[in-house]
């Protein structure tokens, strides 16, 4: 594990620049060229997916800050590259950096499906909504060649089990003939993240995520099916694109969403000193700035992981951002809240061979 490139590698197209140690390694070591490896040609970093058999399919949570108890991750890592994405920490988990193998060094995870309905099918489940998307996307560019969500929401289908996926991802597209029947019958909502409208911004937070405009006509496609879309303006970048706010959730209103939320930065852990490396080389004239009302964010610090104010913040920016926030949706009608998913259809599908129900 290096903090830095190996000599000859060079990156394109990709959110950070290093490739920090995670936090669980003992050792942190630099490349050193010492002269006697031969003059090679660079090599670009490229994309590198392993494959995990998984042995569960849900992931639990018991945290008061997120509105469900239960989700799916059907890829770790993420190749989108998000400069300030929250889920690259759990890189580390895998003894790999959150830097640059956090969006170059992939695992997907084929057979999850089969893995769902194992669990699904167990007495002792008790239906809640699944949200698919929360920590990493799960209709990010390697999807187009693993199809993991397709069996995936098709399980839930049978099932007739709620779901929210969250994403940025065009591949949502593919899937909108799954999506809209659950959506019919109360049980799926999509959200799509939109953090600016500024390409020429985007293409640097998020170096391989579709574009602002394209993001936005996922959500026309998406409501045009009749599926509930929600607008989400996450994250908030202080000094940086907070005075997007209200164009974004007007540009989301306008495409069809019915639904909007907006959480201000958060940088647990490793992300806190990747983003201020990024800040500072991409924003060098504004950085101290952006971090200052970071840290006026959360209460001094970079990140605050407490429990009711980590995914709000605190302070007087804090309560003018929501307040903004607020004022936004209620004159665009997007105030009203994701409507609650249906957990009373619910249903354990027969498998070949079961003993079909007299009632």
């Amino acid at each position: 594990m290096t903090d830095s490139l190996l000599p000859g590698q060079r990156l394109r197209g990709r959110g950070v620049d290093s490739n920090r140690t995670g936090r669980f390694e003992p050792t942190s070591r630099e490349a050193y060229d010492d002269g006697w490896d031969l003059v090679e040609e660079d090599q670009l970093v490229r994309t590198e997916v392993r494959l995990e058999r998984p042995r569960s399919a849900i992931t639990y949570n018991r945290s008061p800050d997120l509105p469900f108890d239960r989700s799916i991750n059907p890829y770790r890592g993420c190749e989108h590259g998000c400069v300030y994405c929250y889920a690259r920490p759990t890189h580390a988990y895998l003894n790999l950096s959150p830097g640059v193998d956090f969006e170059t060094r992939l695992i997907a995870r084929p057979g999850i499906a089969a893995v769902l309905d194992a669990e699904l099918r167990k007495p002792a489940y008790a239906v809640q909504p699944i949200a698919i998307g929360t920590n990493t996307d799960p209709y990010q560019p390697i999807e187009r060649d693993h199809i993991l969500m397709r069996p995936i929401l098709q399980v839930l289908s049978d099932f007739r089990h709620p779901v929210w996926i969250t994403t940025r991802g065009t591949t949502v597209e593919r899937d909108i003939d799954l999506i809209a029947p659950l959506a019919a019958q109360g049980l799926a909502a999509v959200s799509i993240s939109v953090t600016t409208l500024d390409d020429a911004l985007a293409r640097k937070m998020e170096p391989r995520a579709p574009a602002p405009r394209r993001r936005l006509q996922m959500i026309e496609r998406l409501a045009r099916a009749g599926i509930p879309v929600r607008i989400q303006v996450s994250p908030l970048i202080p000094a940086l694109t907070d005075h997007e706010l209200e164009g974004i959730l007007q540009a989301g209103r306008d495409a069809g969403a019915t639904y909007a939320n907006s959480i201000p930065l958060r940088l647990p852990l490793e992300v806190a000193t990747l983003f201020r490396e990024w800040l500072e080389a991409t924003f060098p004239d504004r950085a101290a700035r952006v971090m200052g009302r970071v840290r006026e964010l959360h209460g001094g610090r970079d990140y605050d992981p407490a429990f009711g104010t980590r995914m709000r913040g605190q302070g007087l920016w804090a309560d003018l951002i929501h307040r903004r926030a607020d004022l936004a949706r209620r004159r665009l009608g997007l105030d009203s809240g994701l409507p609650p998913l249906r957990c009373d259809l619910f249903q354990r599908p027969p498998r070949a061979g079961d003993q079909l129900s007299l009632f």
